[in-house]
């Protein structure tokens, strides 16, 4: 892709938006950047880059028509809808995303890794396990470091490692990694993709450009991942938790094996992987397949299977204080994500949800509720349409908190020696803040306080 000299406008100033400037920038291009908030939004953020000959369009969207740009790249948060959007593609200007402005300029094989839930333990856990295996490894994308960062510094002899979300997939042409996992799909993000018919069209696009030496890993528990294998175009590696498979990654006399090309391996006992549930074993098997397809040795996987810690903000202790355990599952946003988390512990729970409904049905995750939690403290712009889920499913003891703080405070008062108070809120952060790790630095910040 030639950027030398090239008119672009890019849509967002978020971190990735600001990732994208910058890039092009390095690259030749005369760049626009464009937000639908004004200036003063960014506390500064953006003066360098503004510094830097960047022009800004913030608080309103340039006009675009025929020949006014030669590129648009939106950012993963934008809506396709926008205005500026919208018109680049009457216009007919190209309109792309930053994942796949990466990968044109990518050297190295990537490993890209989508999914409802679990994509950034699993992405975290594939780069521990190539970093372990003595590759140089990028891991990026949509777990944090945005990939055109970075993505140049990495050779043919490298590995880069990719969380990639449907967000991201929409504006995916070219996009073709060397391996592909999607580690389940369930309802997420039907305020922005109508249904789950698109919603599984968007995660399908990871692997939608694959040839025949390239890899799909798939969960084969779940049925609407495991119905996508009669589309890839490459080679289909199923992982099950719950069934021994004829070709794959899955656990058998509670051992995980791998049954592939070169015959089965196993790797080690299930017991044996360090972060707790059983989706965090599923997330493992995942992990496994993609690592095996790439020649990883098995005593190498098993060594990180033992010791991989997990991720921030996803089932991470925070304290342990006069006898209660505190959770920080900032990252369950959406209801299958916190039920997952709500299954990890025995102990009774008190339970800390709400935020912005992304277009999610709270019945499933209320009867668990009903099963697992003992105080449910409700905040946010959905605290009642939960209040309203759980009171149906037979929930009597629940609190509405006025704001974060307060919820961690009235969770604290009503914990008892024996429980877990978990912020797991089943919903995104938008309402209160910039972003779940925003979230859940405010849960820990607020748990060590009581210490």
């Amino acid at each position: 892709m030639e950027l030398q000299g090239k008119r672009v406008l890019v849509v967002g100033a978020g971190k990735s938006g600001v990732s994208v400037t910058r890039f092009l920038l390095r690259k030749g291009a005369e760049v626009t950047l464009t937000d639908s908030r004004t200036r003063d939004k960014f506390n500064g953020e953006l003066d360098a880059l503004l510094h830097a000959g960047v022009r800004g369009e913030l608080g309103n969207y340039p006009e675009i028509g025929p020949g006014s740009f030669d590129l648009v790249v939106v950012s993963p948060g934008v809506p396709p809808g926008v205005p500026p959007v919208a018109a680049a593609r009457r216009a007919g200007v190209p309109v792309t995303g930053e994942l796949e402005l990466a990968y044109r300029f990518a050297r190295a094989p990537v490993v890209a890794i989508t999914g409802t839930n679990g994509k950034t333990t699993t992405t975290a856990l594939v780069g521990e396990i190539f970093r372990a295996a003595g590759y140089r490894t990028l891991v990026g994308g949509n777990i944090g470091l945005p990939l055109v960062d970075a993505v140049e510094e990495y050779g043919p002899g490298d590995v880069i490692v990719a969380e990639v979300s449907s967000f991201q997939l929409e504006t995916a042409d070219r996009f073709r990694p060397r391996v592909a996992v999607i580690t389940n799909i369930t309802p997420d993000h039907l305020d922005r993709h109508g249904d789950m018919e698109c919603y599984t069209a968007a995660k399908a696009r990871v692997f939608a450009r694959q040839g025949r030496g390239d890899f799909t890993v798939l969960n084969y528990d779940d049925p609407r991942t495991r119905a996508l294998a009669q589309t890839v175009p490459g080679k289909v590696i199923f992982f099950s938790r719950r069934h021994i498979l004829k070709e794959g990654v899955f656990v058998r006399d509670s051992r995980i094996v791998a049954r592939l090309d070169d015959g089965e391996t196993g790797i080690l006992a299930a017991g044996e992987v360090a972060i707790p549930g059983a989706h965090n074993l599923e997330n493992a098997l995942a992990a496994t397949a993609a690592a095996r397809v790439m020649g990883v040795e098995p005593a190498v996987i098993a060594r990180t299977l033992k010791t991989f810690a997990g991720v921030a903000h996803r089932l991470e202790t925070v304290a342990e204080i006069n006898g209660v355990k505190y959770v920080n599952d900032s990252k369950g946003t959406n209801p299958e994500a916190s039920m997952k988390a709500l299954e990890a512990f025995d102990q009774p729970i008190i339970l800390l949800a709400g935020g912005r409904n992304k277009g999610s049905d709270f019945t499933e995750f209320a009867r668990l509720v009903r099963e697992k939690v003992r105080v449910l403290v409700v905040l946010g712009e959905s605290a009642g349409e939960i209040e309203q889920a759980a009171r149906r499913a037979g929930c009597t003891e629940i609190l509405r908190a006025p704001d974060f703080r307060e919820a961690v405070l009235m969770a604290h008062r009503c914990a008892r020696s024996g429980d877990v108070v978990l912020l797991s809120p089943a919903c995104a952060s938008w309402d209160m803040f910039k972003s779940y790790e925003e979230r859940g630095d405010l849960f820990r910040e607020i748990v060590n306080s009581l210490k």
